[in-house]
Parts: C-alpha cells; structure tokens; sequence
C-alpha cells in the first residue's frame, strides 16, 4: 500500500482498492509456509539434552505424523544441536541429515528442518531456546474464516511526527509468554491527532519502517485484547510519516497459543476507539489439543 500512502495526494478509489488488495495478501501470507495458523507447538528447551518424537515418553511430543522417536536436542555452547534417530527421515532442504547445529533466528542463516509434513525451527528469547514446530497440514490453515475489519475510514489515516529522543533507548516491553521480556529500540515517540485530539505511541525500530504494538478503547471487546501491529514508513528529518490504522492487524498470539507477540505497552494504550482495521474473534484461536 504504497502508493496509498503518498503524502503528496490522495486517491480515494485507489487507497481503497489498495487497502483491499492488502487484506487479500494479509489472509494469503497468514496461510502461507511462514505465516502463524500452521504453528503446531512452542516447546522451550529447559535440559542439557531432550529427547523428541510422536511417542508419549518423548520429553517433547510431537503431532501423530511424525516418528516415535525423531532424535534429541542438545544445548551447547554453539546453541541447539540435533542429533536424529536412525532410519527417521528428516532433512534441511533437499538432504537428509544426522546430527546438525540449528542456527536459531536471530542468527543470519536460521535453520528450518522438515520431517514429512512437519517443520521446525529454533527461536531464541532471552537467552533462551525453543523449538518452534509447524505443520503444512494443520486443519487450522482450511478452517480459517475471512477476517473481519471495520469499514474503511480515510479519517483513521493520520499524519504523525516522529518526537525523537536525545538518544535512541532500549525499552522492556511485556510479551504474551509469562517472564519473557522484548527489548526493543525505539527512536522516539511519534504524535499524532485524531478527531482534534492528540495523541503519542512510542516506536520500535524495525529497519526503515517503524513498528508500533498498541492497544485501543475497542481491545478486549472488538479487537484482540493484547494490541494490534502497525507499521509506518520512518519519516526524513523534518518530515511526518503517515499512520493508517486501516492496516492495523491482530498479532500472531491472536491465532495460537505458539508465539512470543510483545503487548500494549501502558504508553501505547490509547484513551480512544480506533475503529479501524482486523477485528478479532475469539473462534478463530486454535487452542492445544485441537492438533
């Protein structure tokens, strides 16, 4: 939605031909190899060594399609090292491996690993490592209804001025897993007026797009009680950057209990309903035991 976003003119027929077109790619993305309604399991890694597969002595237990036993997982110093059980057929990429040091995601190359319909990963947060399992074939994927948005409100697109600190600072932001942090950079505060009100949202820095986790007088009732997610492009010195709250949208937790979505900050918690944007519906959460 570029070009809707022009701080030069404003096309109403495209800007809402060009938020459409967004929630189609939205629901796309969210049913794709990387999107969230096919996370199957968030599994943190508390032992020197564990053991995981489909079997019920496994420490981690695995979805039905996979192998009683796939292999172990151990902790050292490099990070998670997998070791697989003999005859199990489980590969990065194209090869099949054995034992394999799986780069967690905030490494430059993280590794993903397959085993049938099945996909894993390693995450790290806060010094810590889970296993973060996917499933190609997660029921959830065809039963996902459309999402459901409020109208289109050209009055929700604002312009804002980024308030800079003296010096960029890294805050503690709370995150839907009990005792996990997220520690973000933000710039600055960024300001903005709705209805002639003004209003602030402190901003993270996500390479050249600011990111904001807010929450609204519409959170636990309309909208997803934890926040929504919105980006915005960083303005040039002396310019604005423009917020549209018609691409506010509900954070992975929102779907599955397997993420790590920071909060709504009580500064981001804004005395306002922005009737804007991804409505949530508690339905579409898939619960475990529904895998």
């Amino acid at each position: 939605v570029g070009a809707c976003n022009s701080r030069d003119s404003f096309d109403p027929v495209a800007y809402e031909a060009g938020i459409l077109e967004w929630r189609v790619g939205r629901l796309e993305r969210l049913k794709g190899p990387t999107g969230y309604l096919n996370l199957a399991g968030l599994h943190w890694l508390a032992n020197e060594s564990t053991i995981f597969g489909a079997a019920a002595d496994n420490d981690i237990v695995l979805p039905a399609a996979a192998a009683p036993r796939v292999g172990t997982l151990t902790l050292t110093g490099e990070g998670v090292v997998m070791t697989v059980a003999d005859g199990v057929d489980v590969r990065h990429g194209d090869a099949p491996v054995q034992t394999l040091l799986l780069a967690d995601d905030t490494t430059e190359s993280p590794v993903t690993i397959t085993h049938g319909s099945l996909v894993w990963t390693v995450i790290k947060r806060d010094e810590r490592f889970a296993l973060r399992l996917r499933d190609y074939e997660h029921p959830a994927i065809e039963a996902f209804p459309p999402i459901e948005y409020y109208p289109i409100d050209p009055a929700l697109r604002v312009s804002a001025t980024l308030r800079e600190f003296d010096e960029p600072r890294i805050l503690n932001v709370e995150t839907v897993i009990e005792g996990l942090g997220w520690n973000p950079q933000s710039p600055g505060k960024v300001e903005f007026e709705i209805g002639g009100e003004v209003f602030e949202l402190e901003a993270y820095a996500s390479g050249d797009e600011l990111f904001f986790v807010f929450g609204d007088q519409t959170s636990g009732r309309e909208t997803y009680p934890a926040g929504r997610f919105l980006y915005a492009a960083w303005p040039a010195d002396g310019e604005t950057t423009i917020l549209d709250f018609n691409l506010a949208y509900n954070p992975p937790c929102a779907f599955n209990d397997f993420a790590t979505c920071p909060v709504a900050s009580p500064q981001n918690r804004l005395a306002t309903r922005i009737e804007a944007g991804e409505k949530y519906d508690p339905k579409v959460h898939s619960t475990p035991g529904q895998h």
